[in-house]
């Protein structure tokens, strides 16, 4: 078989009625969507179940339900004897990532999960900013264009999606000082995104006190395979290194592009996206045509895959 990584989707990624299947045929999917209810403090397998979709896009419940349905599949995988030799997740995706790889329990994850998200988008409120999809110019270009425009208001690099799809992030004047710029300097789309706060920026920093707190609490254990990290784009397996990663995430641009090619450079030929939507496949494809992806978001996925 191949040698095998497991790709974890981040917000944007939701669908209104993922996991129904997780939850009505399989015992750790009613197991986990019950106990993900009780930590929620509110029934949130009816919200991913049934919607309103307006309020499962609200960051506070889009990331717990994505990294509850994720992990449930990943758990599910395993069951079926399909294991990772290494694993990474985008953004919110990277605590699916590090929950199946035993860096902490599904609980533990979620709790972290809880926190940050409620940070998120009370950090949005307090600093209100936004995010733009910028196609078609390198990361160079990128990062002198955010420079550049810095001097209208915070703006930064967010995402590295792939060589030519990058999200910047900032306040509303900074961003769009930079995407007047990027139009000038010739990029194919400059989009803004439908996002409550300016993700992955500095702006985020009240939601990075919040989460050090809850971090710092937390016993994290050497994982059971490496974990290749937003931050950094280099694998992992140490606790001490997670936690700083995981804090200087939400300020930090996510490395993806880099993070896919340390995957593929570790020996890794198949990339599984867990969880919901082909948006990380569609990013691999883009990265190197090369690696064979796939995605699992039901039990027929599994089982088709199971008996591949």
């Amino acid at each position: 078989m191949n040698k095998l990584a497991f790709i974890f989707p981040g917000q944007g990624s939701q669908q209104v009625g993922m996991g129904l299947d997780l939850f009505y045929d399989t015992q750790i999917g009613k197991m986990r969507f019950e106990e993900a209810d009780e930590i929620m403090e509110m029934t949130l397998s009816s919200l991913i179940f049934n919607g309103p979709e307006e309020k499962l896009k609200q960051t506070e419940y889009t990331q717990p339900a994505l990294y509850v349905v994720s992990v449930i599949l990943a758990e599910l995988l395993v069951e079926n004897d399909i294991s990772p030799s290494m694993a990474a997740g985008h953004s919110l995706g990277e605590y699916s990532a590090l929950a199946a790889a035993g860096c902490f329990s599904f609980a533990e994850g979620l709790r972290l999960v809880k926190v940050r998200s409620r940070g998120m988008k009370e950090a949005g409120i307090t600093q209100p900013g936004t995010m733009a999809a910028i196609i078609g110019l390198d990361e160079d270009t990128i990062k002198q264009i955010c420079q550049d425009a810095s001097s209208s208001g915070i703006v930064q690099p967010a995402n590295f999606n792939s060589h030519n799809q990058i999200v910047i992030s900032g306040d509303v004047n900074g961003v769009s000082q930079a995407m007047k710029l990027a139009e000038n300097a010739g990029a194919r789309k400059a989009i803004e995104l439908n996002v409550s706060g300016a993700f992955h920026s500095t702006l985020m920093e009240p939601a990075k006190e919040k989460l050090a707190g809850t971090l710092q609490l937390q016993t994290l254990n050497k994982l059971d395979f490496p974990v290749v990290m937003n931050v950094t784009a280099k694998p992992t397996e140490d606790p001490d290194e997670i936690r700083q990663n995981l804090l200087a995430q939400l300020d930090s641009p996510v490395l993806w592009t880099d993070t896919v090619e340390a995957i593929r450079d570790a020996g890794i030929s198949e990339m599984v996206e867990v969880g919901q939507g082909r948006t990380l496949q569609g990013l691999v494809k883009r990265i190197d045509k090369s690696i064979a992806t796939r995605g699992v978001s039901k039990i027929t996925d599994i089982k088709e895959y199971a008996h591949a």
